[in-house]
């Protein structure tokens, strides 16, 4: 059975900030991407990779302010999350890497762009910074796991054995609490239904790479900028941030680790001002 695009699922708060986007569509064989974009086609490309089971919803709202920032904002889909379809066989970031690669170059040229990965999506953007040099100009990290730095074992619950929305719903909101958000008061009916609508459209659920160690050993060969961005109270990262600070501080490609005050995993939601803020500033200082 095929589902219903992402839209069908959204708040209307969300449908507005899509209605102001433009749609657009990559293809690399059997992989297309969903792609939207905000801001003058003239502008300097950004692009926004977002997280595991998620969509560009994660970069809701980022997405105006930085287009109203003077910068043309990209936003995919990425394979297998959203709106977006995965070639038979890709079941991690490094089966994403030639698709997504060859994407951004039908996005932004041979020249490439600025890219923000959250969380997966880092993790991915690094894989395709490390694979095709140049394409990526500055790569701005936030969450990203692949550091072989963990805290313990999230407490996750399963939903899809629920046959109501109103249980599903409530379990949602237990792992947003565990994982995503820090302030219970931003679990909310929005933030939840938007969650939801992105988990229901994850087809790519054997996704292992995270757990390892595979962004360390990467990001000391990329040629372009490294900066990060995380919550400080990330779920993720929860008594390690020290670690962090310590491993990205001795790769010669590293500028800054930005920690925004009581944020959580999905940074870029839960401190958006401070989030949009500090990514253009770490942008504009290379």
């Amino acid at each position: 059975m095929t589902m219903p695009p992402l839209s069908h699922d959204l708040p209307p708060a969300a449908l507005r900030v899509l209605s102001r986007s433009r749609p657009r569509e990559t293809v690399h064989g059997d992989t297309r991407i969903a792609w939207h974009e905000w801001g003058d086609t003239g502008a300097k490309p950004l692009v926004l990779m977002h997280g595991g089971s998620g969509s560009w919803t994660h970069w809701l709202r980022n997405v105006e302010p930085l287009a109203a920032s003077g910068r043309l904002v990209l936003v995919p889909d990425l394979p297998g999350f959203g709106d977006s379809v995965a070639a038979p066989g890709i079941v991690d970031a490094d089966g994403m890497v030639e698709p997504v690669a060859a994407a951004l170059r039908q996005m932004v040229g041979v020249a490439g762009s600025d890219v923000a990965g959250f969380s997966f999506g880092g993790m991915l953007a690094g894989l395709v910074a490390a694979a095709h040099p140049g394409l990526v100009q500055h790569l701005v990290l936030a969450g990203a796991p692949g550091f072989g730095l963990r805290a313990e074992a999230l407490r996750l619950k399963d939903w899809r054995h629920l046959q109501e929305q109103a249980a599903r719903d409530r379990v949602h909101r237990e792992n947003m609490r565990e994982l995503m958000l820090h302030d219970p008061a931003h679990i909310d009916d929005f933030a939840v239904r938007l969650h939801a609508a992105n988990l229901a459209r994850d087809r790519v659920r054997r996704r292992r790479m995270a757990r390892t160690d595979i962004l360390a050993r990467t990001l000391p060969a990329l040629r372009c900028r490294v900066d990060g961005i995380w919550g400080e109270c990330d779920q993720l990262y929860a008594g390690h941030l020290g670690e962090l600070r310590e491993l990205l501080g001795r790769m010669p490609n590293f500028g800054e680790l930005v920690l925004v005050p009581q944020a959580g995993h999905w940074v870029q939601y839960e401190g958006a001002e401070t989030f949009n803020r500090e990514l253009l500033r770490l942008l504009d200082a290379r």
